[in-house]
């Protein structure tokens, strides 16, 4: 195990975190400090990457010359889909997202996935997690180490103290802290690692204790 951190920035160096079946590199790009993480399966070296945010050159020279089988977009807002398609047009890899939010990426989307359904990376797997509020069909990514804690990928549907913006809209907040309560607190331990679309990494455990007063404020 590294001394992994996952404080990173745009122009500097990726951080990996080190698991016995999974290596998970986390590097800062545009265009909004956004975080793009590189999956790589321990057993059979096959890459994924989940959002190709910008910066295809970064992405594409953290990808290497083993190339990547998968590109998953957590959601639809343009910040996390800018080097798409170069990305794909480097690697050939298939491109997935959330079905309720494939329509708002100008990249098309080869295979839409569902709430429950198990992306395959090697031997290892990451189960979807359809979260509606941020965006109609923004997904979340939970690898559950068999060897130690869940890690967990949230997009802009959860950060270090709050869920992601619903402008303003209380129906779409109380969807969103609806969802990440019941499919994220209420079923994750403490221990699970959070890996956000923006910024810092986090911990459930670090966050649950503030989910009354997210509530409260409304956003």
């Amino acid at each position: 195990m590294t001394d992994y951190h996952g404080n990173v920035r745009v122009g500097g160096p990726a951080q990996t975190h080190e698991l016995a079946q999974l290596m998970i590199t986390k590097v800062a790009v545009g265009p909004m400090d956004n975080n793009a993480y590189l999956l790589r399966c321990r057993q059979t070296d096959e890459q994924l990457l989940i959002d190709a945010a910008n910066d295809a050159h970064t992405l594409l020279t953290l990808i290497g010359s083993g190339g990547i089988s998968r590109v998953v977009t957590t959601h639809r807002h343009g910040d996390h889909w800018q080097a798409l398609g170069e990305v794909v047009a480097a690697t050939g890899a298939t491109t997935l997202a959330g079905r309720y939010d494939a329509e708002g990426i100008e990249v098309p989307t080869d295979e839409l996935v569902d709430d429950g359904d198990t992306i395959s990376l090697g031997t290892v797997g990451l189960r979807v997690i359809h979260l509606t509020g941020h965006t109609p069909g923004s997904i979340a990514l939970l690898y559950d180490d068999p060897k130690g804690a869940p890690h967990l990928f949230t997009g802009d549907s959860l950060f270090p103290g709050g869920v992601g913006n619903t402008r303003g809209d209380a129906k779409n907040f109380e969807s969103l802290i609806n969802d990440v309560e019941s499919k994220l607190f209420d079923r994750l331990p403490d221990e699970t690692w959070v890996y956000p679309g923006h910024g810092a990494d986090t911990a459930l455990g670090t966050e649950r204790p503030h989910l009354p007063e997210w509530r409260a404020r409304g956003w």
